[in-house]
């Protein structure tokens, strides 16, 4: 009987935690959506703009497969992307038959804008948390989306 309700802590233990980290992740983006409300920015283009910010020029194809996104859903991104100004395409040297896609210098400032409302938004949400806290935090996720990523589907 113990045995039972230690398994059922446990469970349930695991089930608040995965819970509470899908909360987090769902309501940091849902209150950074509304930061970037003003700057007529979506969730998903900020989210391909934060990565080429990180990888600019990065071929349309791979962009769409790191970002786990269909072709054609990160086409119509793109395009939205490029006629507000934000980005361009443009061929590869290697090969013209791929595109690259490119930060312009609006998307470089959109950046920056974003990099400065996210900083104002982090302070806010980890308020309370030291510096040391902070960074056992990122060191704990980080070990979590390594074991995530390394994770065998097959042993489960």
């Amino acid at each position: 009987m113990a045995d039972k309700a230690m398994n059922n802590a446990q469970e349930n233990w695991d089930q608040r935690l995965g819970f509470l980290m899908h909360d987090v992740s769902r309501l940091r983006r849902k209150v950074f959506d509304e930061v970037m409300k003003p700057e007529g920015i979506t969730r998903s283009q900020w989210w391909v703009m934060a990565h080429l910010s990180r990888h600019d020029g990065m071929s349309q194809s791979d962009l769409a497969d790191v970002l786990d996104l269909g072709r054609a859903a990160l086409g119509g991104l793109v395009d939205r992307l490029e006629a507000l100004g934000y980005v361009r395409r443009g061929a590869d040297e290697q090969d013209r038959r791929t595109k690259l896609v490119l930060l312009t210098p609006e998307g470089r400032a959109m950046i920056e804008r974003m990099r400065v409302k996210s900083d104002v938004m982090s302070e806010a949400i980890l308020q309370g948390l030291t510096v040391e806290q902070r960074h056992q935090l990122a060191d704990m996720l980080s070990l979590v989306k390594h074991n995530l990523l390394a994770f065998d589907t097959a042993r489960a």
